[in-house]
């Protein structure tokens, strides 16, 4: 009856612990997957930091400072509440190793008082002796072997309960290790916590600052940015044209019969590198080796100004003074545009797709360069209306205008 009730107690101590161990698993890869998404933040922030701190010496407008605290409240934000989960499931994750430490308690004192009662049996029956008498008190030879066969059960038994011993007291050791440093890991998060909700309190109110600033003269902070909209709709016209003609060009090239600005008539060669680009997607890697993204694909409202909206036709990446624009994908330099302000244009053609790289200076390539995968294509100049270092990147397919983060990774 002791041991089908201890079977018992041990089916469902077992059960009960591999149904912890599942859900604590589930919740490592939880915890993992918010570090990692904890870490990109912090990194962004930093390089954040790292690009204020290249250009303090320099006049920044206050809209651009409006706009670089916004993207630091948004990025703190975000971090507090990756911080915030993460925390939590520590708590849910210690809860369940407190639990888990029980029932291993519950199992051990089953498996100890058990091992003890064999252990007091056999020490009444331990003499060799008696062990013979068992044998010999046997009525057949059948009845022995049956016998003999029991004895070495009993010893296997034995020596499995002080091995199950054993295992359930090193798990509790290392659940207890672990949730030690479980408890230091929350009380770390806890305080990163603190310290970024008082950052960000402090932004908010300098942003609150500089928002009362530029309310005093709305009107002329709300031209500065049309008129700056205007400029990027001139460029992009400028660009469309560009590729527009480009396509022109080719087909009557080609001996196309029509010579239509609407897409690429395309040689054998061109469709593989084409298809090649486009197995890429979501792959390519970023024009500048370290960068982030200041302002996306499509439209976007003003985060002060009420009313201004801005409509992008590519990306707009900040990076570093001196830095320089590299090509995502192996193509051929089609044009070279200067632009406005004495900034100029690379395009590359991969196929019927083109990447284009929007102010750069002391250009490396030519046109009619085959360009390798990584190949410097210039210097980014420093732009004169934020005071930052700016490339405007942008992806077509013949003359569709493309969300460049669909393709490079991790944009």
């Amino acid at each position: 009856m002791q041991d089908s009730c201890f079977s018992y107690k041990a089916i469902l101590s077992c059960f009960f612990l591999f149904f912890i161990v599942s859900t604590v698993v589930g919740q490592s890869a939880e915890q993992k997957k918010l570090e990692k998404r904890r870490e990109s933040l912090k990194q962004e922030m930093a390089q954040l930091q790292r690009l204020r701190d290249t250009n303090k010496k320099k006049e920044i407008s206050i809209l651009t400072q409006v706009e670089d605290l916004d993207t630091k409240i948004k990025l703190r934000t975000d971090l507090i509440k990756v911080t915030n989960r993460q925390a939590n499931l520590l708590t849910r994750e210690i809860n369940e190793n407190l639990s888990k430490m029980e029932s291993l308690r519950e199992e051990l004192t089953i498996l100890k008082e058990d091992y003890g009662e064999m252990i007091r049996k056999s020490y009444k029956s331990k003499s060799g002796q008696s062990k013979i008498m068992f044998l010999l008190s046997s009525e057949s030879f059948k009845q022995a072997y049956k016998r003999t066969q029991y004895m070495k059960q009993y010893a296997n038994y034995r020596k499995k309960q002080g091995n199950q011993i054993k295992e359930r007291t090193k798990l509790l050791q290392q659940t207890n290790k672990k949730l030690v440093q479980q408890k230091k890991d929350k009380d770390v998060l806890i305080a990163e916590n603190r310290i970024a909700k008082a950052a960000l309190d402090k932004e908010k109110q300098r942003q609150a600052a500089l928002v009362r600033e530029i309310k005093k003269k709305s009107s002329s902070y709300t031209a500065q940015l049309r008129k700056k909209q205007r400029e990027t709709d001139r460029i992009d016209h400028q660009i469309d044209k560009i590729i527009a003609d480009a396509i022109k060009a080719s087909n009557k090239k080609a001996g196309k019969s029509t010579t239509s600005n609407k897409g690429f008539a395309l040689t054998p060669a061109e469709v593989t590198l084409a298809r090649k680009f486009s197995r890429n997607k979501g792959k390519l890697i970023w024009p500048v080796e370290r960068g982030r993204v200041t302002r996306r694909f499509g439209k976007s409202a003003h985060p002060t100004l009420p009313g201004i909206t801005t409509i992008n036709s590519g990306v707009e990446i900040e990076t570093s003074q001196g830095a320089s624009a590299r090509a995502v994908f192996a193509g051929e330099v089609t044009t070279i545009q200067d632009m406005q302000g004495g900034a100029a244009t690379v395009f590359i053609r991969h196929g019927d797709y083109f990447t284009v790289y929007t102010n750069l200076k002391n250009i490396k390539v030519k046109t009619g360069d085959q360009i390798a995968y990584k190949e410097t294509l210039g210097e980014i100049t420093r732009n004169a209306f934020s005071g930052k270092t700016i490339l405007k990147f942008s992806v077509r397919r013949n003359t569709s205008k493309l969300n460049p983060a669909d393709w490079v990774l991790g944009m």
